[in-house]
């Protein structure tokens, strides 16, 4: 990477110091020009791929945080504190990218905030499936009702399972005696 002198122009500078910024999301190097002697400070972020996203009718967008942020916050209606919100994102983001993939469905997205927010606040995944799947009838919302209600129990049945805890077998009350012959 070339960094050029802000004084002179050389684009031989070299490092002096190095140390995480203030945010802790960047580095602050200081640098020195070797022709000139100047000092200047550089802030470094790092900046991963972007996340596109492949709408419904086939075109691409960047990933917008704070559109989906919007939905989830309309589907919530209160229910959901934004640092939850942002959390959920976080999760939903950080998932995506271990993935590998830089290219993600809208609906994929959004059936990875429903499974989020079911495990979360079943009210808002109802409102929110209800607008992301278009539910027109109340046949259809109580079929997804009772799926809500089945994945919510199967949960606690498996979180049950995993706590419960083996029978351990009695331990002798001390030191065996011997017998004397």
């Amino acid at each position: 990477m070339v960094v050029r002198c802000p004084a002179c122009g050389h684009a031989d500078t070299r490092v002096v110091d190095s140390r995480e910024a203030e945010d802790g999301q960047s580095i602050r190097r200081r640098r020195a020009c070797d022709a000139c002697g100047e000092r200047f400070t550089t802030r470094e972020r790092s900046e991963s791929a972007r996340i596109q996203v492949l709408k419904r009718d086939g075109t691409r967008q960047e990933f917008d945080r704070r559109k989906l942020a919007s939905a989830i916050g309309k589907a919530a209606s209160k229910q959901l504190a934004p640092d939850a919100i942002d959390r959920l994102i976080e999760n939903l983001e950080t998932t995506i990218k271990q993935s590998g993939a830089s290219e993600v469905g809208s609906q994929r997205i959004g059936e990875m905030v429903l499974e989020r927010l079911a495990e979360s606040d079943p009210m808002s995944y109802l409102r929110f499936k209800i607008v992301y799947s278009s539910l027109q009838d109340t046949d259809s919302l109580y079929d997804e009702l009772e799926r809500l209600v089945r994945l919510r129990q199967e949960a606690r049945d498996r979180r049950v399972a995993e706590q419960t805890m083996l029978p351990i077998e009695a331990a002798t009350a001390g030191p065996a005696r011997r017998r004397r012959r």
